[in-house]
């Protein structure tokens, strides 16, 4: 059976939520000196509510290949905000699961069609959002084999070390934990080692191993 993936969705009003105001008084300013507001007469809207947007990013996201492989699951935040004109900008993951889910989110969510944009006292304000995306996937153990025959290539670093996949597979075993990965970002060979050359993979990523 493949793999059963799950990915849920849900919006949070940055500053207004049930969890308290976050932003002190009616307005932030950011690195941009934009006035950026937290309590509103009239809030942000997709073009057919907050379910149409579900349905969008839903349709749309898709667990990326090396998450889904080496068994990436999270919570991922991302912040964004509705611009006067209600275009999606400023789209930041506010933490890092790894394996690119954070581009993935952030690719989906900056190309939103436009929103209603927020009106405060008659004109239209830029306001802050905070969705977070639970990445989820059912995979108890992450196969030596199929990371070998995999489009992508890994190197392991374990205790400080670093390790080829068959130097990794002596340490680890066949299988290994996926909650045993604690980074999982691109691998950029600086010293040109031989032995992490891949130019047969697509991509050669980096798993950190918790110690």
């Amino acid at each position: 059976m493949k793999p059963l993936i799950i990915l849920f969705f849900f919006l949070v009003v940055t500053g207004i939520s049930k969890a308290g105001v976050i932003f002190k008084g009616d307005t932030t300013i950011n690195n941009n000196t934009k006035p950026i507001f937290a309590a509103l007469e009239f809030e942000p809207e997709y073009p057919g509510g907050a379910s149409a947007f579900y349905k969008y990013i839903s349709k749309n996201l898709r667990y990326p290949d090396v998450a889904r492989l080496i068994g990436i699951s999270g919570k991922l935040f991302v912040s964004f905000v509705v611009d006067k004109d209600g275009e999606i900008v400023e789209v930041t993951p506010i933490n890092c699961l790894g394996a690119g889910c954070e581009s993935e989110a952030v690719t989906v969510v900056s190309t939103s069609i436009p929103w209603k944009p927020g009106i405060q006292n008659g004109k239209p304000v830029r306001v802050q959002y905070t969705m977070p995306i639970n990445f989820y996937i059912n995979i108890a153990k992450v196969s030596m084999k199929k990371l070998r025959t995999s489009n992508y290539g890994f190197v392991f670093d374990i205790k400080g070390t670093l390790y080829s996949l068959d130097e990794a597979q002596a340490i680890l075993g066949k299988s290994f934990n996926p909650n045993q990965i604690e980074i999982s970002e691109p691998f950029y060979n600086a010293n040109k080692d031989p032995k992490f050359e891949m130019p047969d993979k697509k991509e050669v990523y980096l798993l950190k191993i918790k110690s």
